[in-house]
């Protein structure tokens, strides 16, 4: 059978041919129009401007305003990739209540978003052979995607790390979310840190709604920049790194997979310019300069002979941010101490890239040195560039993230802060719960 067909056409290969052909949200989701709510339509509002930043003498100021309590939870997840709907899943399996909230509107951050599909890491060899080392929520989202089918990951038994599809991926991470009983706020961005002393007790977000507040016991920050624990006066050392933009092509001649689980889909990364990941300018131009310079690739590629009816599938709607602020936390990571597998007495975790040198993940590595009640999560903990080049990866943030959770809800329900929490208990609660330690 051919490969070639138009860009229609393959959307309706892979399920998407109702969207493709133009069908109407209504028409998608008749059987499940919410009740109609009362907006007060057509109200005319004015809103106080005098909670507005005001211009004097060149300056601009914003006047003392009071914040909105959205809600008060146990445990506040700020961030909602793969170490944020870990720590939300974690500690809501230990009983304690729980929100987490997400800049984007789907779950799984560079994961899905950023379509860093490769799960590098889930596998390592140990004595000679592949061990998974990257279980308990991981290795749930992997099975489940796995039962989806075709669809929702490569091969991945006898050792092979797996890659996922973006959408089946959001999907699942947004159903096991929705089956833990988090609160979810979705399109909301976490600003600030709320201050009581040296303790964190919630934190400010940014939404359509306005500027809001969450209160909470623990504060996770798997906000991958490590907004939080930076605004509540942790130290941490600031980096620019490579900064990339993935996309993927459809139409892809031949019958095979390429390391995607659609068949005629190629996922291609982008190693990227250096750059500070936190300079929006910055930003702003690698988009638009990433974006052209895909478009233009892609068009010299269909210009090969047997690549003409190649085309650009999808861009990442978020740009690959690699490091940008990593903690400088109560245990330091330094490659060279944490390869040994004895130095740690608080491993809540490990970490590996491509069956190479495990990294053991040492519990005060998520901790700051002064700041209590807030626990870091993902590829901001305290770690040399040497390490966050393994624990940066999608597997790890998982595993650090169900750690930061779990210890967040053991804070909680012992009534201690994240520093103190038992580390035996810690540790004994994670292999319960499926997490590897060794």
């Amino acid at each position: 059978m051919s490969n070639k067909c138009s860009r229609r056409e393959f959307l309706g290969r892979v399920g998407l041919s109702g969207i493709a052909a133009g069908f109407g949200v209504s028409n998608l989701f008749a059987d499940n129009n919410p009740s109609k709510i009362d907006l007060d339509s057509g109200k005319v509002i004015t809103n106080d401007k005098s909670k507005s930043a005001v211009l004097r003498s060149g300056r601009i100021f914003q006047p003392e305003r009071e914040l909105p309590i959205k809600c008060d939870t146990d445990v506040l997840v700020v961030g909602g990739g793969p170490a944020g709907v870990a720590a939300a899943i974690a500690a809501r399996k230990l009983g304690v209540n729980v929100a987490i909230v997400e800049r984007y509107g789907c779950f799984g951050g560079l994961f899905t978003g950023g379509l860093v599909l490769l799960l590098i890491g889930t596998f390592s060899k140990i004595d000679g052979k592949p061990v998974q080392i990257a279980r308990g929520i991981n290795g749930e989202m992997i099975n489940r995607l796995t039962a989806l089918g075709d669809c929702g990951v490569t091969e991945w038994k006898e050792g092979r790390d797996p890659n996922a599809d973006p959408e089946a991926a959001k999907y699942i991470l947004s159903e096991m979310i929705r089956e833990s009983g988090a609160k979810v706020f979705l399109h909301s961005w976490g600003v600030d840190a709320i201050m009581d002393g040296d303790k964190v007790r919630g934190a400010v977000f940014e939404s359509k709604s306005g500027r809001q507040a969450i209160l909470a016991k623990v504060v996770v920050d798997a906000s991958g920049d490590g907004d939080t624990f930076a605004a509540a006066g942790a130290e941490y050392t600031k980096y620019a790194r490579h900064i990339g933009l993935v996309h993927r092509i459809g139409n892809v001649p031949g019958d095979k997979k390429f390391n995607t689980p659609i068949k005629g889909v190629k996922w291609l990364n982008m190693g990227g310019d250096e750059g500070d990941g936190l300079d929006v300018e910055v930003l702003t131009r690698m988009e638009m300069d990433y974006r052209k310079k895909i478009w233009d690739s892609v068009e010299k590629l269909k210009k090969t002979p047997g690549n003409e009816n190649v085309f650009l599938l999808e861009v990442a709607p978020q740009l690959g941010v690699r490091t940008t602020r990593l903690l400088k936390g109560v245990t330091h990571m330094a490659y060279d101490t944490v390869i040994k597998p004895d130095v740690f007495k608080d491993v809540i975790g490990i970490a590996s890239a491509g069956g190479k040198n495990l990294v053991y993940i040492p519990y005060g590595a998520l901790l700051p040195k002064s700041v209590d009640n807030v626990i870091a999560a993902g590829r901001c903990i305290s770690m040399d560039l040497k390490v966050a080049e393994r624990c940066r990866l999608i597997p790890a943030c998982f595993t650090t993230g169900m750690a930061a959770g779990t210890a967040a809800a053991i804070a909680v329900k012992d009534g201690c802060v994240p520093r103190n929490v038992n580390i035996e208990k810690l540790q004994k609660t994670l292999k319960e719960n499926g997490a590897y330690l060794g």
